[in-house]
């Protein structure tokens, strides 16, 4: 059965079953071992904001000056 034959029967399902068959497809891919990219038992460094010392007093510092440029005040919530 080819995914064109598939696409009208899973458009007629609920959301509950279409996040059931989510799940399903993605357990059927997560035990497939050849379709991931990532290297097992190999570490990746990926950027994230932590250790980035200084970057929220920036930030504030950026809003301080665009509020006072529109003459608004900040609006944290």
């Amino acid at each position: 059965m080819t995914l064109t034959e598939l696409l009208p029967a899973v458009r007629k399902l609920s959301v509950l079953e279409k996040l059931k068959l989510i799940r399903i497809l993605a357990e059927d891919l997560d035990t497939n071992e050849d379709i991931s990219p990532l290297e097992p038992f190999k570490t990746y460094d990926l950027p994230t904001p932590y250790n980035s010392f200084g970057a929220g007093e920036i930030l504030m510092q950026a809003l301080k000056q665009s509020s006072r440029k529109s003459k608004l005040k900040p609006n944290f919530r």
